[in-house]
C-alpha cells in the first residue's frame, strides 16, 4: 500500500505477515539478541522488506543497522525510511541523487489512547482535527496527526541529528488532495515538509519525501 503514496523515484516493499523465510545479518541479529519475539519479528521482516526494496533500485544486500536513536543506516548513496505496526511492515528507499530524504510511519487506524493527542499536539490542531471530524468521514484524525509528526521526524533527525518534539511541528491535513503540510516551529534545514497520507484496510500510512537540494 505504501507505494501508493510515494512518487516514481522511490522504491519500496510491504508485508502484512511475518514471512518464515526473513532472516538477519550477523551484525543484526547482535542488535535484537535480547529482544522479545515480537520485537523480533518486526525487526526482522521491516528489513526483509528494505532488502526488497534495495534490490529494486539495483543495490545489493546488505544489513541495515541502527544510528543514533535508532535511525536505520543505509548504504551509501541511498537514503531510506523504515516502520511497522501491527499488521503492517515497509521500507522506502531512493538514491540519494533523486531524493534528499524518505520519512514514513504506519498505524493502525483507530483513536488515539486516553490523553496521548493533547502530548502530540497543538490547540490550533486539536481545532482543525475537530472541524475534519465534523465532516464525517470516519477517519481517525488524532491517529493521522501522529503518524504524520512520526514522518516528520523521520525526514528532520537524519538532516540534523536534533531531536525534534511533537509541539515543534503543526500539521495541516487536506483530506481532497490526500496530503498534509508540515509547519517546523524551530530554526532548521526547512520550515515546511509536505507529505501524503492514505487510509486503507485498517492501516494508516503517512510520507515526506524530500526533493533534492
Amino acid at each position: 500500500m505504501i507505494e501508493r503514496i510515494l512518487p516514481a523515484s522511490v522504491r519500496s516493499a510491504h508485508a502484512r505477515e511475518d514471512p518464515p523465510s526473513a532472516t538477519l545479518y550477523p551484525a543484526e541479529e547482535e542488535l535484537v539478541a535480547r529482544a522479545v519475539p515480537k520485537r523480533r519479528a518486526e525487526f526482522t521482516t521491516v528489513r526483509h522488506c528494505a532488502r526488497q526494496a534495495l534490490a529494486s533500485l539495483g543495490e545489493p544486500p546488505a544489513p541495515i543497522l541502527r544510528g543514533d536513536r535508532g535511525a536505520p543506516i543505509w548504504p551509501a548513496g541511498v537514503v531510506g525510511s523504515l516502520t511497522h505496526c501491527a499488521g503492517y511492515r515497509a521500507a522506502a528507499v531512493a538514491h540519494a541523487a533523486d531524493v534528499a530524504g524518505i520519512g514514513i510511519d504506519a498505524e493502525v487506524h483507530g483513536p488515539l489512547p486516553a490523553g496521548v493527542l493533547d502530548l502530540v499536539s497543538l490547540p490550533g490542531e486539536r481545532e482543525h482535527l475537530s472541524a475534519l471530524a465534523a465532516a464525517g468521514s470516519g477517519t481517525w484524525w488524532e491517529r493521522l496527526l501522529f503518524s504524520a509528526k512520526e514522518s516528520v521526524y523521520k525526514v528532520w533527525f537524519p538532516r540534523t541529528g536534533e531531536w525534534l518534539g511533537f509541539e515543534e511541528a503543526a500539521v495541516t491535513f487536506h483530506p481532497e488532495a490526500g496530503s498534509f503540510t508540515a509547519r517546523l516551529l524551530r530554526t532548521g534545514p526547512f520550515t515546511e515538509l509536505h507529505g501524503r497520507f492514505l487510509v486503507d484496510d485498517g492501516i494508516v500510512l503517512t510520507a515526506i519525501v524530500l526533493d533534492p537540494s
